[in-house]
């Protein structure tokens, strides 16, 4: 796989932030998360004047080899369709774009089907679907890395484009079940407490997605490494947002983390490369059973509480106008001093 160039964000300018957050005119730490916020961007652009320019939210769609075994209620398609809603403006990934003023890239990394890339969609398709890692894994070592590959790719267009803030979603049925085996294998979680209803699943229908995960899980031949476990289990779409994910922190871009699957993709990504975390802003807590745990076990702070579990990245974009705030209230609130107010703590 290509190597990255990430490292944490220099502590040099690390005070003079504090500084400067701590003068604002406000009682010291009033302003809560929205002052951590402001000093995580101000650390990534190692500027006391942060910004936020051209976000864009990036959606990666593939399909599942495992959704042979039953493991979700939605049918394969839904995949293919949704994308086709996505390039009429009808979906909700949509609606919150435009409310926010996000560009949107749909990028077709995997899906089982010939796509009308006429409309916009990116085709950066690995192949039609993973296999189904409950006999065999779900991509090559090839294949893996052309994800990792095309991934780093369009963050590199959207660098070039004037980005310097990205979410990343993801269109795929079958997701939750590998991201449930990512976040298990990864945090040691038990897989029975990693493992949820995802697209509207009932109580034997998540019994039945447990005994298929458990018995891939036991069908694994492989070494362990986490390279070898996101080959393994991954989809197409997840590990093509690893490669975006790890390419934005080379670059120091902010990365907004939406909801369950896109929090197992930075998970596996700081595997690789611990950094990329430093990068990360998490947008919400999803209501997807083990999201909250998964979170919990990354010691990450979510913006949102919504009971949302839709994916796309819309967490992560309703949750902009908060990362907005903040970088605003660093740019434009006055200090004690130029307002001539009494420090008052």
């Amino acid at each position: 796989m290509r190597k990255f160039a990430i490292s944490k964000p220099d502590k040099k300018i690390y005070e003079v932030l504090v500084d400067k957050i701590n003068n604002l005119t406000k009682p010291k730490g009033s302003l809560g998360h929205l002052e951590e916020l402001a000093l995580q961007i101000g650390m990534i652009q190692q500027t006391l004047s942060p910004s936020l320019k051209h976000p864009q939210n990036i959606l990666f769609a593939a399909d599942h080899g495992i959704v042979e075994e039953g493991v979700t209620l939605s049918p394969k398609e839904v995949t293919w369709q949704q994308l086709i809603n996505f390039t009429r403006g009808g979906g909700g990934v949509n609606l919150f774009c435009r409310q926010h003023n996000f560009t949107l890239k749909l990028v077709d990394a995997g899906v089982d089907y010939e796509l009308p890339y006429e409309k916009g969609i990116i085709n950066m398709k690995v192949r039609r679907g993973t296999r189904n890692y409950l006999y065999e894994a779900a991509m090559t070592e090839e294949e893996m890395e052309l994800c990792v590959e095309r991934g780093s790719a369009i963050v590199r267009q959207c660098y070039e484009e004037g980005s310097n803030i990205l979410s990343f979603g993801e269109m795929g049925v079958g997701n939750t079940s590998s991201s449930s085996i990512w976040m298990h294998c990864f945090t040691a979680i038990p897989l029975d407490k990693c493992v949820g209803p995802g697209a509207g699943l009932n109580d034997e229908g998540i019994m039945h997605k447990l005994k298929i995960l458990k018995k891939s899980l036991e069908n694994y031949k492989g070494n362990g490494a986490p390279l070898d476990i996101i080959r393994y289990f991954g989809g197409l779409e997840m590990v093509m947002a690893i490669g975006a994910m790890l390419q934005a922190a080379e670059l120091k871009m902010i990365i907004l983390v939406d909801g369950f699957i896109m929090t197992n993709s930075i998970l596996a990504a700081s595997k690789l490369y611990p950094d990329v975390l430093d990068y990360a802003i998490f947008g919400h807590c999803g209501d997807e059973s083990g999201h909250k745990l998964l979170l919990e076990a990354m010691n990450a702070k979510p913006l949102l509480d919504l009971g949302l579990r839709l994916g796309e990245g819309t967490g992560a974009i309703c949750a902009y106008p908060i990362v907005d705030s903040a970088v605003r209230m660093i740019n434009e609130m006055e200090t004690f001093q130029k307002a001539s107010i009494t420090k008052y703590f």
